[in-house]
């Protein structure tokens, strides 16, 4: 199952970008023998200034078609690392080929978008800075296909 990361926001060279390389390299490594990547990050910007609505825009245009969606909002679920290692391998094992985790703007995600997520996460109640919350995902996303391979990374 490919895993995409589509997000409102482009992001430069630095420590964040370098964190993100890093996890995305060992996600790849670590998922490949259990059906899960590559993991792509597609980055939408709106140039125009249309707010939250012309962001939903370019996300579902980004969006892979039939993929399960994941909006990164802060009234999302809270999941434990091995509950979201196992929500990530039951869209693998029902044979979806695409999951998209959709992190919008500095406004958020648009309702509307919103509303057609198959599903809704949480980092807590605390709203994080949306490239720290790309650097979260992306070791989650690490830490899960680690918990599935039964590497000893996460620690109970």
């Amino acid at each position: 199952m490919r895993v995409h990361i589509v997000a409102v926001g482009r992001l430069r060279a630095g420590p964040e970008r370098d964190l993100i390389d890093d996890y995305t390299t060992r996600f790849d490594r670590t998922g490949r023998s259990l059906g899960l990547g590559p993991l792509t990050i597609h980055e939408v910007e709106d140039k125009k200034g249309g707010g939250m609505s012309a962001e939903a825009a370019l996300l579902s245009r980004a969006v892979p078609e039939g993929a399960v969606i994941v909006a990164m909002d802060e009234r999302g679920k809270v999941q434990t690392s091995p509950q979201f290692a196992e929500q990530l391998a039951g869209w693998r094992d029902q044979g979806r080929d695409d999951v998209a985790f959709v992190i919008g703007g500095a406004d958020g995600i648009d309702p509307a978008l919103r509303g057609r997520a198959d599903a809704s996460l949480s980092f807590g109640k605390m709203v994080w800075p949306h490239m720290l919350a790309r650097a979260m995902l992306t070791e989650q996303l690490y830490r899960a296909a680690s918990i599935l391979a039964g590497s000893p990374y996460h620690r109970v």
